[in-house]
């Protein structure tokens, strides 16, 4: 009883700040500590995404760990003030919202994989505010930095629009950029620096309610990997070598190279969702090509120097498991070729979705 009073006087006192602190109340992390998990850069090149979603804290973190994100940092957008600090946006008395700035780099992460994982951090068709907090200051949007992400931002939403995934028109803006502030150092990496009170507001304002209702989750409790012993019973020779061991399937001699059914790629280990057939294209390499996956968050993409080389290794994240490289060579919009192996996955057909299921991905398809 004692543990459920302390737990919702947390969720009550996180709603009273709504999504704000007071910097001397932080357990605020160290910069050495932060500095200590920054991650290798693969390329030279960097790209900006801006998005507002309402509490920046919640828009921030879903991008954090992901391999192409070099740095996210929680700040102030859109308005004609200048230096805002967070006392004067939160109150209304500016004319910004409340933002995350993204630094990507374009050769491992695309800028249309960031819009996908952002429509997933709040509620799109939220008028006035965002969940508990309202007002203009929280409201959506997406700022794009060029002519290219305007197109990506309008296409995705559009397509979100027609998916019937929600009951009301998406009403997040696409607003050309002006500007950013960053906000204050107590609002950086907070749900790294205080994530019991972060949890608690993510939950206390309904966002993670909204989020569960609407999102299919992919997690390692959804989609376990299964140990080498269990593999080897069930998977062939081929599909073993190259999932465990790292080896590459023979270039047009594979099971989906020529596929073109609809449906969607899972992990043959996990039976992670990966791709959609509708991002699969005719690459001319032999194996079967994607421009990007279905959640970005569900892959891990380390650097492989191996055989002399430089390039981005595409792992299911949850099945622990190779399942092929990606390369800069792509078409627009994303640019980026996800060149996968066969063995690594299994299709499963749009009319078994359902039933296999993955029904929460069908728009996706079509």
């Amino acid at each position: 009883m004692q543990k459920i009073t302390t737990l919702m006087i947390s969720m009550i006192l996180s709603l009273l700040l709504a999504c704000g602190t007071n910097p001397g109340e932080t357990g605020e992390a160290s910069n050495s500590e932060l500095e200590a998990e920054k991650k290798e850069v693969f390329s030279s090149k960097t790209q900006l995404a801006t998005f507002a979603g309402g509490c920046f804290w919640c828009v921030e973190a879903p991008f954090e760990d992901l391999d192409g994100v070099i740095s996210v940092v929680s700040g102030y957008s859109g308005g004609k003030e200048k230096d805002p600090t967070y006392a004067e946006v939160s109150s209304g008395k500016t004319s910004h919202r409340e933002s995350v700035q993204i630094t990507f780099d374009p050769e491992v992460i695309s800028y249309s994989e960031l819009v996908d994982i952002f429509w997933q951090t709040f509620d799109p068709t939220d008028v006035g505010g965002s969940f508990f907090d309202r007002g203009p200051q929280y409201e959506s949007a997406i700022f794009f930095h060029d002519a290219e992400q305007k197109k990506v931002a309008e296409a995705s939403k559009a397509l979100l629009d027609q998916s019937g995934k929600f009951t009301k028109p998406i009403a997040t803006p696409v607003i050309k950029f002006t500007n950013f502030y960053p906000a204050e150092e107590y609002h950086q990496d907070y749900s790294k620096k205080n994530s019991s009170e972060y949890m608690a507001y993510k939950i206390g304002s309904g966002r993670q309610e909204c989020i569960l209702t609407n999102w299919p989750v992919i997690s390692e409790g959804t989609y376990p990997a299964k140990s080498k012993t269990e593999l080897k019973k069930q998977l062939t020779p081929l599909q073993y070598e190259v999932t465990m061991e790292d080896a590459t399937e023979f270039a047009f001699q594979n099971e989906y190279n020529g596929n073109k059914e609809s449906g969607i790629y899972v992990c043959i280990v996990s039976g992670a969702p990966l791709f959609s057939s509708k991002d699969k294209y005719e690459s001319g390499s032999g194996w079967p090509s994607f421009t990007k996956p279905i959640d970005a968050r569900a892959l891990e993409k380390p650097i492989d120097k191996t055989d002399g080389m430089n390039r981005v290794e595409i792992r299911s994240k949850y099945g622990k498991s190779h399942v092929g490289h990606s390369f800069y060579d792509g078409p627009a919009p994303t640019n980026l070729r996800y060149c996968m192996n066969s063995a690594a996955m299994k299709f499963i057909p749009k009319a078994e979705m359902d039933a296999a299921g993955y029904g929460e991905y069908v728009w996706l398809v079509d």
